[in-house]
């Protein structure tokens, strides 16, 4: 039996970097591994790059950050010669984006697909991960210095626990895990349950083929117009005329993201000029509303100001005034994720569209062919569940990692722990991409895995450079960061709501806020941490 094992040890490939996923993260991070000249291997699930661009193929799926911004900057060659054809990309468009890349940088050979990472392991002797993967039906183990884990925050599909529903007869999908070759609703009766982002853009292209569509919201979302539009070729050549100074602006803004961030606070200025600044907003669209004021997010006097100015535009978009009230939030603007929509509001308009409000008649149960309520039996062709994410730890959280003091869902069970999002105490040589504790959700993601990716690659280079061995977090500086992020989100209007920034929407999951409000400011300390020789880590040869 020995013999065997020494024979299976001997066989298994050895690298210098795993990386989980992928995605931007993961194709980015493989990217500037070779440019140190170490060997890397990225695992993916799927069978194709791009990552959340990869899953989620619902209709009207496309970013809500602008493809001007949302897109690499580490390549201005790339930055150059790739022509976006919307203001706001559409999930075909960003996947044809990330194939590009992994043929421009020639990626491939490199990736291995519908390939899942089940397991990793720390070996203190060698100092190494052992590494378990499930592929095309065999388990295989292969060991490398480095773990990065590039597995997205909004990767893995939450399923709601709904009694029944595994009996439904008809067709059910998730918006997350949407076939690619699409689905034809024409002539189907389409009940959806969630109304958040995802359902907020396709709902209204669902609404265009199917015979009657049933909403069913717990919690209604706050949404924006996006005014989605053909991009104009001037104002393109005037970015790219200077996009490393565009790119260096929006690394001053709160969200690293070209908001048009304000100084102002919403009491600065009358009733009037504030209604006109909304307006403005409102008419140019998307995210950028957010920033109208710079204490939207922290007061809840001013944020209530734009709370009342969007109500009173819902209630303009839908005709039942019964209707625009439960379509309409009472939370703060912005503590669960502002949606970007294109005609959301107006489908409710439709005939054969109708809102189910589950705060009065909760589902009780699915049958084979209805959803059924406290009151109502829903007859449906088709159920879409527009349920989210387990997000920003799902991912990692399916993965059985193992370090020399336990496992990481151990340590992890209370909520995620992790300095600066990078990694996390007693786990050495393993890396996070945007992980909890840094500001990746409330940031323009595109940028800020580049920077994580840079940050980690640093890293790795600084000990090629001085034959370090180990990096690792400590648990006071770990601590220490993690009563900052919660220090600062109490300041803001973000813990006032049951959202996934919380796990809130993951039945049984820890309620902590996870990622960390401003992009300035943790820029500055990841530099400083670097300044500092890696403080908060402990590195050992």
């Amino acid at each position: 039996m020995g013999q065997v094992e020494e024979h299976e040890d001997a066989a298994r490939e050895q690298f210098d970097a795993v990386v989980v996923g992928a995605g931007f993260a993961g194709m980015y991070m493989l990217h500037r591994l070779r440019l140190l000249g170490l060997s890397a291997r990225v695992y993916e699930a799927g069978d194709g790059v791009g990552g959340t661009w990869f899953w989620n193929r619902y209709p009207g799926a496309r970013c809500d950050i602008p493809s001007m911004e949302y897109s690499y900057q580490f390549s201005d060659e790339l930055q150059q010669e790739w022509e976006w054809s919307e203001r706001y990309a559409t999930q075909p468009e960003i996947l044809k984006y990330a194939n590009h890349v992994a043929d421009r940088f020639n990626l491939w050979p490199d990736m291995q697909f519908n390939t899942r990472v089940m397991a990793a392991e720390y070996q203190a002797s060698p100092g190494t991960w052992l590494v378990t993967l499930a592929h095309e039906g065999t388990t295989e183990r292969v060991e490398a210095r480095f773990v990065v884990m590039a597995t997205g925050c909004l990767s893995v599909p939450n399923m709601p626990s709904i009694e029944g529903l595994d009996k439904f007869a008809g067709a059910l999908y998730h918006t997350g895990t949407w076939p690619r070759e699409g689905v034809d609703l024409t002539s189907k009766r389409v009940g959806v349950i969630g109304t958040g982002s995802s359902a907020i853009q396709s709902i209204p292209l669902m609404a265009a083929q199917a015979t009657s569509v049933e909403v069913f919201q717990r919690t209604p979302n706050y949404s924006v117009p996006a005014h989605n539009a053909p991009l104009d070729p001037d104002y393109v050549a005037d970015i790219k005329s200077r996009y490393s100074e565009y790119r260096a602006e929006n690394w001053q803004r709160g969200f690293g993201a070209d908001f048009r961030d304000s100084e102002r606070s919403a009491f600065d200025v009358t009733d009037a000029e504030r209604t006109a600044e909304y307006e403005d907003r409102w008419a140019r669209g998307g995210l950028a509303f957010l920033a109208a004021f710079a204490d939207l997010p922290f007061d809840d006097a001013a944020n209530a100001t734009a709370q009342a100015f969007i109500r009173e535009k819902i209630a303009g978009r839908v005709d039942d005034p019964d209707l625009a009230a439960k379509l309409t939030p009472s939370t703060p603007v912005g503590c669960k994720r502002l949606c970007v929509d294109t005609d959301y509001y107006e489908t409710f308009n439709e005939p054969h569209v109708s809102l189910v409000d589950l705060n009065e008649t909760p589902i009780t149960r699915v049958t084979a062919t209805a959803i059924e309520t406290a009151d109502h039996t829903h007859e449906v062709d088709v159920i879409v569940l527009a349920t989210g994410f387990d997000a920003m730890t799902g991912a990692v959280s399916k993965i059985d990692v193992r370090g020399p003091q336990g496992t990481l869902n151990d340590k992890w069970a209370q909520g995620p722990r992790a300095y600066l999002g990078l990694a996390t105490a007693g786990f050495p040589n393993l890396f996070l991409v945007t992980g909890p504790g840094s500001p990746s959700v409330l940031s323009n993601m595109l940028p800020s895995i580049e920077q994580h990716v840079e940050w980690i690659a640093d890293c790795i280079g600084y000990m090629e450079q001085h034959q370090l061995s180990s990096i690792e977090a400590d648990l006071e500086a770990e601590d220490n960061w993690i009563a900052h992020v919660n220090e600062v989100a109490d300041t803001s209007i973000y813990p006032k709501c049951n959202s996934w920034y919380l796990g809130a929407n993951v039945e049984g999951k820890s309620r902590v806020f996870m990622p960390y409000l401003g992009v300035p400011p943790y820029l500055e300390k990841c530099a400083d941490v670097v300044a500092r020789g890696y403080d908060g880590f402990t590195l050992s040869n």
